[in-house]
């Protein structure tokens, strides 16, 4: 059995041992261990990339998310050394750190850095949307020709420098994707059977242009690893790996996390102030104004709460709640949207359940408040204001949180861009309105 090396041994190794102990070592090691000691030890880095090989180096940059970071390691070396660090990269990589880049001359400069045949295919990548299939695709791939026999195939697969993966995608002369074959079909089928005999002709690929979430959830339902990229005529252009669609999911994912809960979608941990100032600033602005439009529902019933002080100390738990109660409607809904759970047939279905949730929660809520409210005030109607108002705002609180992200993805806007901002303003103005309107109704009882 192998002995599991720690971080510090594997440093240590790499930085004080041998070249071939260390060459040996590394074939065992994933280049995701070594990254995590680059970041662990970033005084250290330099030293560390210096000990190691061009491949493994490559490696380490696959894996690498910060399009900055791998930058600020490829310029600790010279220009002749990163060409041959780049030699070793994914295309796919290289495009993401080129377009990272906003100065022209600094993106033609790095482009000159790579073969011709590299260069190619990275200003081919860069023409596409970076957030599409096309964007996210790698042109390393292998491909068969559909009119090969088994053992064309196989001679072909013994000679190619690019290591073939348990999947072989299949084309004619003219590129036009004809289906897929596995490694296994290949090696146990004849030597002299036609390629298309044992293809699966059905095969699932994503064009060019769809949008990377949409990818995301096409490899989510079919469970691939990988997957083609075509264009309208189904010529293969590429394809894209399971590694970099979990990528694209952790991106949606945090974008919307930040986007609930008014923050800038680019907004990470690392971000400068300045930075994290211009992406939660709008959003607090926002924030302010409807704040203002809930105290002006308040102001409406000034006088009322000028004869009922205690009705000040209750107000803000009715808002509070409702809130809570959107809030939790609105991230299944938004979840929904976004994982395709939620559609036309389904959609009456859970509009009901979150009206009936609404009821449910509003009654046990609303109980516990207007006992609360009674013993707090002295006054049994005050109880009653109370726990219908909870009631009321529980059930506009699950059809705000049900709505507002509906009618934003109807519109093509993403359904968790504000809508956080949105069902809080609707729980505040109406919990205000509801709890002080049937304050001033039943103020004869509550004075």
């Amino acid at each position: 059995m192998i002995k599991q090396m720690t971080s510090e041994e594997l440093k240590n190794l790499i930085l004080h041992g041998n070249k071939e102990i260390i060459k040996e070592v590394l074939e065992n090691i994933h280049p995701a261990d070594i990254l995590d000691i680059l970041h662990e030890d970033e005084d250290s880095s330099k030293e560390i990339l210096e000990h190691l090989p061009n491949e493994v180096i490559g490696d380490i940059l696959d894996e690498e998310d910060d399009e900055e970071l791998i930058l600020e390691w490829l310029n600790l070396f010279s220009k002749y050394k990163q060409k041959q660090i780049l030699d070793e990269v994914s295309h796919d990589v290289i495009t993401d750190v080129i377009g990272s880049i906003e100065d022209e001359d600094e993106k033609n400069a790095f482009l000159e850095l790579l073969e011709d045949d590299d260069k190619e295919d990275v200003k081919q990548l860069l023409q596409y949307n970076p957030e599409t299939a096309g964007g996210i695709m790698t042109t390393e791939y292998l491909d068969i020709h559909a009119n090969n026999t088994v053992k064309e195939t196989l001679l072909f697969l013994q000679t190619t420098e690019e290591e073939p993966r348990h999947y072989l995608y299949v084309v004619d002369k003219e590129n036009v994707l004809k289906g897929v074959v596995s490694l296994g079909d290949i090696v146990t089928s004849n030597f002299d059977t036609p390629m298309l005999e044992i293809t699966n002709q059905n095969v699932k690929a994503v064009y060019y242009y769809e949008d990377q979430e949409e990818v995301a959830k096409t490899f989510s339902k079919y469970g691939y690893i990988l997957m083609p990229v075509i264009d309208e005529q189904h010529h293969l252009l590429g394809v894209i790996d399971i590694d970099d669609v979990m990528d694209v999911i952790e991106e949606e994912t945090t974008e919307d996390m930040n986007l609930l809960g008014g923050v800038g979608s680019e907004e990470r941990l690392d971000s400068t102030l300045v930075e994290s100032f211009k992406n939660r600033i709008p959003w607090l602005i926002v924030n302010l104004f409807t704040a203002i439009m809930a105290s002006s529902v308040v102001s409406v019933f000034e006088g009322t709460i000028a004869k009922v002080v205690a009705l000040a100390t209750i107000s803000p738990i009715i808002t509070g709640m409702g809130g809570n109660a959107g809030t939790q409607t609105l991230t299944i809904v938004v979840r929904g949207l976004s994982l395709g759970e939620l559609d036309k047939e389904n959609a009456r279905k859970v509009l009901l359940k979150e009206i009936g949730l609404g009821i449910l929660n509003g009654v046990v809520i609303g109980a516990l408040v207007s006992v609360g409210a009674w013993f707090f005030a002295g006054n049994p109607w005050f109880g009653v204001v109370a726990g219908l108002a909870m009631i009321c705002n529980m059930i506009v609180a699950t059809l705000a949180g049900y709505f507002v992200p509906v009618i934003l993805d109807r519109f093509h806007v993403d359904p968790a861009l504000a809508s956080g901002v949105f069902v809080t303003t609707c729980t505040d103005m109406f919990g205000f309105f509801a709890f002080l309107g049937l304050a001033t109704i039943l103020m004869t009882h509550l004075l």
